[in-house]
C-alpha cells in the first residue's frame, strides 16, 4: 500500500513544514522514480444501500465545497504541494511550456457577423489570456477593439462569453465570464462609442443571446437567483427564456417560455435573421429538442409548439417569409432538411431534401445563405459542402482547402456574401468567404503558425472493436517518424458530439517532439448520426468503451504505439471514458490523464446540471440501469493488486459543470488502492472551470504538465532545442 502523511488536522505551521516535505518527496519521486507517498486522506464510514448492494463512500465529504469548508480546502492544498513540485521536476517540462507558447502565438480571427455594414468578429491574438471583440466598417476595414477582456483582471480569469449585436448594429449585448464557471452576467455596450448601458442581467447560464429586431431588448435564459453560498452547487430545475427591454431594471424583464415543473429542461433562444420569428428550443439532453415558434409581427404573439418531443435533433437554418427550413433527424437518423408553411391552416412538415445512406448531416455547418441552401456533410468524419435551391435541387460542390472539417456559418437568407470556417489537425481554423451566387471561396483570414505543417502528416484508418463495428481513427504524427512512436490516444464519445478533425496546437506539441497523435471516433457520438449515438449511450455505454479499447490495441498492433507506450487523454464525458477503461484494461496504457471527468456514476445526478445527465448516462435511481452504471463507474471499478499505468487527475475549483468533487474522490481512492508504484496525483486550478474561458496562460501550463508526465512515462524523449 502506498504511505501517507497525515494533513487535515495539523497546524498551520507544521503544514507548512509537511507542505515543503511533500515538495522534496515529490522532486525525488520524479527524479528516481521512487515510490509516492500521499497526503492522508481521512476516510468516514460512509455508505449506502442501492437495491440491495451496499455502496462504501468513504471520501464523501470531498463533495463539499472548498470554499466552505476548510478540510477539503486543505486537503487540496496538499495535492497541489504533492503534484505540483513532481510535475516540474520532469525533465522537458521547460521544453513544453516554451513550444505549446509558440504554437498558440498566432492570430485567429473567427467569422465576422454583419449588421448594417459594420462586421463584428472574435480574435485570438495567440497569447492573449482571452479573445476580444472587434468591429469593422466594411469586412477587409481596419479592426476597433470594442470589447477586450484582458484588461478585466490581471490573472485573466474574466472571460468574454455569448454576444449579440442588434439588427442594425447599434448595440452590443455579452455575457461576463468569472472564473470558468458557468454563471453569466450580460451587459450591453452602445457600439457607436463604446460606452456601457446601465443593463445588467444576473443569473443567466445555458444562454444564447438573441436580439428583438426593433433593437428594444433581448431575449436570453437564466435561473432563479440561487440561495446565498449556493451558486456553486445549485440544480437545473426553473430554466427560463426571459425578454430584457433596455434601460430597463432586471426585475421587470418579461417571461416568455417558462419551465416545465419537475422536468430539468434547458431553454435557448433564437430569432430568424428577417427578424420575425422568435424560435425557442427546449433540451432535456437526450440529443433533442422540442421546438416553439412566435410570430413577433403578430399582435397576439402566441406562442406555438411545432416539435413536442425531445427525442431528434432540429435546427432552425433560415426561413424565406413565413416558410421555416430545418434540419433534422427525426425519421432520418443521418438528417434530412423539411419545411414549414406557417401560413397554412394546419402547417406541417414537408420533406425537401431526403437523408443520405452515405453522409451525415451538420447541421452546425449549415445554413440557409443567399437563395441556396449551403449544406455541410460529414463522409468518415470529414466534411463537404454541397449547395442546393430553395426547391431542394443539387446545386454542385462547394470548394474546401482539403480534408478537414467546416463550421461557424455566418450570412443570411437573401444576402449574397456569407462566411465559414475550415480547420483539420494540419490546418490551423480558417476563414473562407463565399460568394453565394457564383459558388465561389476565397480565403479571408489564415493564421501563420511556428511548426512546419508540411512536416505533418494525417492518416485516416479504420480498426475493428470488440463486436465487430467499423470504428474511424486519425492518426497524426510527422512525416519522418519510422516505426513505434509513444501515442498519446483520446476520444469524447458522447452526447451525440463528434470529435471532428481540427487544429490543435496541444496536439502538435505532442507531435512535435516525436509522439504519435491520434483521436478514435468511437460510438456515443454523432460521428455517424443519431444511430451511433445512441449505440453508445445508456445501457449502450459500455460500447464506447470497447470501442476505445479496442482503438488502443489497434495502435499496438499496427506497430504505431510501442507497448508501455500508449497515454490517453479525456476530458468531461471523455474524462469518464479515460477512467473507466484504465479500471478494465490497466495493462494496456501506461499513462492517463482523465479531466474534468464524470467518474462517480452513483451521484452525478446531485450536482448542479447531473440531473440532466441520466437521459444519456440512465438514472441510477432506476434499478436495471444502476446495475449497469456500477459496471463501469470509475470509482466504484478501481481494481487491486493490479499495477495502474501513471495517472495525472486534472479538475478546478470553480468547475459548476462537472463538479472537481468527481475528481477528488476518484483521486483519494486511487492513492488509498493497492494498485502499484506508479504515481496517481490530481492537479486542481484554481479560478478556472469546466474549460471555456480558460485563460491561455493557464492551458499552456496544465498542457505542459500533462504532455511531460505521459511523456515521462510512456518513454518520449524531448528535445532540449527549439
Amino acid at each position: 500500500m502506498p504511505e501517507r502523511i497525515s494533513w487535515p488536522s495539523m497546524t498551520r505551521p507544521l503544514r507548512g513544514a509537511v507542505t515543503a516535505l511533500l515538495f522534496s518527496i515529490a522532486q525525488a519521486a520524479a527524479e528516481e522514480n521512487v515510490p509516492m507517498i500521499y497526503p492522508e486522506t481521512r476516510q468516514a464510514d460512509t455508505a449506502e444501500v442501492h437495491f440491495g448492494v451496499t455502496i462504501a463512500d468513504p471520501f464523501r465529504w470531498l463533495e463539499n465545497d472548498p470554499r466552505q469548508d476548510a478540510e477539503v480546502a486543505r486537503w487540496i492544498e496538499a495535492q497541489n504541494a504533492l503534484s505540483k513540485p513532481y510535475l516540474e521536476a520532469l525533465p522537458g517540462q521547460d521544453v513544453f511550456k516554451r513550444r505549446l507558447a509558440a504554437m498558440f502565438d498566432h492570430e485567429t480571427l473567427l467569422p465576422p457577423v454583419e449588421r448594417a455594414g459594420k462586421y463584428f468578429l472574435i480574435r485570438n491574438g495567440g497569447l492573449d489570456n482571452q479573445p476580444q471583440l472587434l468591429m469593422r466598417q466594411g469586412a477587409d476595414g481596419a479592426n476597433r477593439i470594442l470589447i477586450d477582456p484582458n484588461i478585466w483582471s490581471r490573472d485573466g480569469t474574466l472571460a468574454l462569453a455569448e454576444w449579440a449585436t442588434s439588427s442594425d448594429g447599434a448595440f452590443v449585448a455579452f455575457a461576463l465570464q468569472d472564473g470558468g464557471s458557468d454563471w453569466r452576467t450580460i451587459h450591453v455596450m452602445d457600439t457607436s462609442t463604446g460606452e456601457m448601458l446601465d443593463d445588467k442581467v444576473e443569473w443567466a447560464r445555458f444562454t444564447t443571446i438573441a436580439w428583438h429586431p426593433d433593437g428594444s431588448g433581448f431575449y436570453y435564459s437564466r435561473f432563479p437567483e440561487p440561495e446565498e453560498g449556493a451558486a456553486f452547487s445549485t440544480s437545473i430545475e426553473g430554466h427560463a427564456v426571459y425578454f430584457h427591454r433596455l434601460g430597463s431594471d432586471q426585475s421587470e424583464d418579461r417571461l416568455i417560455h417558462a419551465p416545465i415543473p419537475g422536468r430539468s429542461l434547458l431553454h435557448t433562444a433564437d430569432v430568424t435573421p428577417d427578424g420575425r420569428y422568435l424560435i425557442v428550443y427546449s433540451s432535456a439532453l437526450t440529443g433533442g429538442v422540442a421546438v416553439t415558434v412566435t410570430d413577433l409581427t403578430s399582435e397576439t404573439q402566441q406562442p406555438r409548439t411545432i416539435v413536442k418531443s425531445y427525442d431528434d435533433r432540429w435546427v432552425l437554418l433560415g426561413n424565406v417569409g413565413t416558410k421555416l427550413f430545418f434540419a433534422t433527424q427525426e425519421d432520418a437518423p443521418r438528417g434530412r432538411i423539411v419545411t414549414m408553411d406557417l401560413s397554412e391552416a394546419r402547417p406541417e412538415f414537408s420533406e425537401l431534401i431526403r437523408e443520405r445512406t452515405d453522409a451525415v448531416l451538420r447541421e452546425g455547418g449549415s445554413a440557409l445563405l443567399g437563395d441556396r441552401i449551403v449544406l455541410s456533410y460529414t463522409i468518415d468524419v470529414q466534411s463537404r459542402v454541397e449547395r442546393y435551391r430553395l426547391d431542394g435541387t443539387f446545386d454542385g460542390n462547394v470548394s474546401l482547402p482539403g480534408p478537414g472539417s467546416t463550421g461557424i456559418v455566418q450570412g443570411r437568407p437573401g444576402e449574397n456574401e456569407a462566411f465559414f470556417a475550415f480547420t483539420s489537425y494540419d490546418a490551423p481554423l480558417t476563414v473562407l468567404r463565399l460568394d453565394v451566387e457564383a459558388n465561389s471561396t476565397t480565403v479571408w483570414s489564415e493564421p501563420k503558425i511556428a511548426v512546419d505543417l508540411d512536416d505533418i502528416v494525417v492518416e485516416p484508418q479504420f480498426y475493428t472493436s470488440r463486436d465487430g463495428t467499423r470504428v474511424p481513427l486519425f492518426v497524426v504524427r510527422r512525416k519522418e517518424l519510422n516505426g513505434p512512436a509513444p501515442t498519446m490516444l483520446s476520444a469524447y464519445g458522447g452526447f451525440g458530439i463528434s470529435m471532428v478533425p481540427h487544429f490543435s496546437p496541444t496536439a502538435l506539441a505532442w507531435v512535435e517532439q516525436g509522439g504519435v497523435y491520434a483521436v478514435a471516433n468511437i460510438r456515443g457520438g454523432g460521428e455517424y448520426g443519431q444511430a451511433w449515438h445512441h449505440a453508445g449511450r445508456r445501457a449502450n455505454k459500455p460500447n464506447a468503451f470497447d470501442d476505445f479499447i479496442a482503438a488502443g490495441e489497434h495502435l499496438i498492433d499496427q506497430g504505431i504505439t510501442p507497448t508501455d507506450g500508449l497515454a490517453i487523454q479525456g476530458e468531461s464525458n471523455g474524462g469518464l471514458l479515460i477512467g473507466a477503461v484504465v479500471n478494465q484494461r490497466p495493462d494496456l496504457f501506461a499513462a492517463a490523464l482523465p479531466g474534468v471527468g464524470v467518474l462517480d456514476m452513483l451521484r452525478f445526478d446531485r450536482f448542479t446540471s447531473g440531473a440532466a445527465w441520466a437521459e444519456e448516462f440512465g438514472s441510477p435511481h432506476v434499478e436495471r440501469e444502476f446495475h449497469t452504471l456500477l459496471s463501469y463507474s470509475p470509482l466504484h471499478t478501481i481494481g487491486e493488486s493490479e499495477p495502474y499505468p501513471a495517472i495525472l487527475v486534472t479538475t478546478a475549483d470553480t468547475d459548476n459543470r462537472v463538479v472537481p468533487a468527481h475528481s477528488f474522490k476518484y483521486a483519494a481512492t486511487l492513492q488509498a488502492a493497492d494498485i502499484g508504484e506508479r504515481p496517481h496525483l490530481l492537479r486542481v486550478e484554481t479560478r478556472a472551470g469546466h474549460g471555456a474561458g480558460k485563460p491561455t496562460d493557464m492551458v499552456i501550463a496544465e498542457y505542459a504538465d500533462m504532455w511531460t508526465f505521459a511523456a515521462h512515462w510512456t518513454g518520449l524523449a524531448i528535445a532540449e532545442g527549439d
